[in-house]
């Protein structure tokens, strides 16, 4: 045997037992730092963590100063979003970027373009679908939620205990929106300033209705708890026809979603699969008016189909 084979022969097993040695037996006990130990001692912060957080510094000057900080932070606080504004803004930036540049190799400029709009509008879109979802969750919740204050009452507590026991014991977002009050009122605010912000935050006609019965009855007296139980009775009917009124219309919605969607989605497809199909519009100054009057079109078309399904009662 060459000294050659030989030599390849040790390193190979050794390499097999090392290999061995390290996926069978266990690592010992990693030592952690005291500092790390102590609570009071803010971990270090990373260079992606420093990055993100002068990026959104830098987002956070910008809408301060163009001034739509408090309205963005309302609308995502409408919308149940925990997130920051300044990452909002700043994740949807990104993913404008990303998509416009990769839309732009693939299918050129046209798709590019129409990548990159997709971002923005689907983060206002995604927003406004949270939106109605969390108030048509905290309209669902609300009838539930006044016989179990109307039940407080009658067992002797207080309006404001009747209030924390919603909050402790209804789910999300009724019970956040009742923990908001008791944490507002615990702080020296007034119960009904808590409650018509409420009404305003989730922009619940059934519930301004019952801020104002609340009012009336703190300064003129009264049976609260056969209030509360007219008003559940009336929002649970206000509930059902809601209900009956989104099912017959869920055909015309669902229309036009697709009608909406198809033309981006035809160009999409033709700007990936036949990229010179479409340059033509953008190659003459025909072209790009034949765009604009159909982008304009499809908007118009997509309010009057907007104006169709939404019925409101």
């Amino acid at each position: 045997m060459s000294p050659a084979l030989l030599l390849l022969g040790l390193l190979l097993v050794g390499g097999g037992l090392a290999v061995l040695a390290l996926g069978v037996v266990p690592p010992g006990p990693r030592r952690v730092p005291l500092a790390r130990l102590d609570p009071s001692i803010a971990p270090p912060p990373t260079l992606l963590s420093k990055m993100t957080a002068q990026a959104s510094g830098g987002v956070e000057q910008v809408i301060a100063r163009r001034g739509g900080v408090a309205a963005g932070a309302a609308a995502l606080e409408r919308a149940g979003i925990g997130m920051p504004l300044a990452e909002v803004v700043l994740l949807t930036g990104l993913t404008t970027l990303v998509l416009g540049a990769g839309g732009w190799l693939l299918g050129g400029v046209v798709a590019g373009l129409l990548l990159a709009v997709l971002a923005p509008v689907g983060a206002r879109v995604l927003v406004r679908l949270r939106t109605g979802r969390r108030q048509a969750r905290f309209a669902d919740q609300l009838d539930d939620a006044l016989q179990l204050m109307a039940s407080s009452l009658r067992a002797g507590h207080s309006l404001l205990r009747a209030v924390d026991a919603v909050a402790e014991q209804a789910p999300a977002p009724i019970g956040e929106e009742f923990a908001r009050i008791v944490n507002e009122t615990r702080v020296g605010r007034d119960l009904g300033a808590a409650l018509d912000e409420v009404g305003e935050r989730v922009d619940s006609d059934d519930f301004r209705w019952i801020a104002q019965a609340i009012a009336i009855q703190r300064e003129v007296g009264g049976n609260l708890a056969e209030v509360l139980d007219t008003v559940a009775t009336t929002i649970r009917e206000r509930n059902a026809i809601r209900r009956q009124v989104k099912a017959l219309s869920a055909e015309g919605r669902l229309s036009a979603w697709v009608l909406m969607a198809l033309p981006v989605g035809i160009v999409a497809f033709l700007s990936v699969t036949n990229p010179v199909y479409v340059s033509a519009f953008t190659e003459s100054l025909a072209g790009w008016v034949m765009v604009a009057v159909s982008v304009g079109l499809l908007v118009v078309g997509g309010l009057w189909l907007r104006k169709t399904v939404r019925i409101r009662f």
